[in-house]
């Protein structure tokens, strides 16, 4: 007999979705995600500005050159350790109009406190010094770092008291180093003007005494 169309056939019963509960791994896995991301994304904000603008050098300076504001240039720097800001200069400190680097700074180099003072309180010299033209390399210039040697002459010249293989001065800056032809060409020499140590330059000036004729000469570092 042909089955009735119009008779409805059975439907299968429905099943209710079931939310997952505390038990479920799933649901620890998720808050366990969520909390990361928060967690990086609080580091991630928060070392965001975690940096400081300090000054550094704009380019090579020397001991014994008077720093300004055209010497240096603002660079933002993230200390790991807080205390290891108080050896430099921020760009929110107000810098001494008379500062004296102590010593040389390279460019870029952060300008530390320990490496300056003011004029009236250094112990740096500006020691003029000349040298034969030909003992002296032509590529030294102000703000090269140079090692001073002292040797007798040929000419029976002996060796001072204390003379050594060592430098009489070593690693100096030159604070000026007019060109040959700035009036020393007639003489054949060539002056240099090195920022030295009050202790040093009395010692090299002791050992320049001492020798009868010495040769100078004057080797450039790097």
């Amino acid at each position: 007999m042909a089955r009735n169309p119009g008779t409805p056939t059975t439907a299968p019963p429905a099943v209710r979705a079931s939310t997952p509960g505390w038990r479920d791994p799933r649901l620890w896995v998720g808050v366990l995600l969520v909390a990361v991301s928060v967690v990086a994304g609080a580091k991630l904000v928060g070392s965001a500005d975690d940096t400081v603008a300090v000054w550094a050098a704009a380019g090579d300076l020397g001991a014994g050159d008077l720093v300004g504001a055209d010497d240096l240039v603002a660079t933002r720097v993230r200390f790991g350790d807080a205390g290891a800001l108080d050896g430099y200069f921020t760009v929110d400190d107000e810098l001494p109009a008379d500062l004296e680097l102590t010593r040389g700074i390279g460019a870029g180099e952060l300008l530390p406190r320990a490496a300056v003072g003011t004029a009236g309180e250094s112990d740096t010299l500006q020691v003029p010094l000349a040298v034969d033209a030909e003992q002296v390399p032509g590529s030294v210039q102000s703000g090269s770092v140079v090692d001073v040697y002292l040797v007798p002459s040929s000419a029976g010249g002996k060796a001072g008291r204390g003379a050594t293989s060592e430098p009489a001065l070593a690693a100096v800056t030159v604070v000026d180093a007019p060109a040959l032809d700035e009036g020393f060409a007639a003489t054949g020499k060539r002056q240099l003007v090195l920022a030295v140590a009050d202790a040093d330059a009395r010692r090299f000036f002791a050992l320049l005494g001492s020798y009868d004729s010495p040769v100078v000469t004057v080797v450039r570092r790097g």
